[in-house]
């Protein structure tokens, strides 16, 4: 993936979720909002822990380690 997708989705991910919270806040669902936003970070980070592992096994192939 190239660099610029990825901070698009990221930012992306973060403009709906920011949007999702919003509305919920001023229907009353605090809580909901609240969840909405934990699910939009753990996404985020499940796309960020991808990439890290594929930097660490460029780097390892890099260097040959093991």
């Amino acid at each position: 993936m190239g660099s610029i997708e990825i901070i698009f989705k990221i930012a992306g991910i973060g403009l709906l979720t920011a949007i999702i919270s919003q509305i919920l806040k001023q229907t009353g669902k605090d809580e909901m909002g609240t969840m909405a936003t934990l699910a939009g970070l753990i996404i985020v980070l499940v796309m960020v822990l991808g990439l890290i592992t594929d930097l660490f096994q460029t780097i390892k192939s890099m260097f040959n380690f093991f």
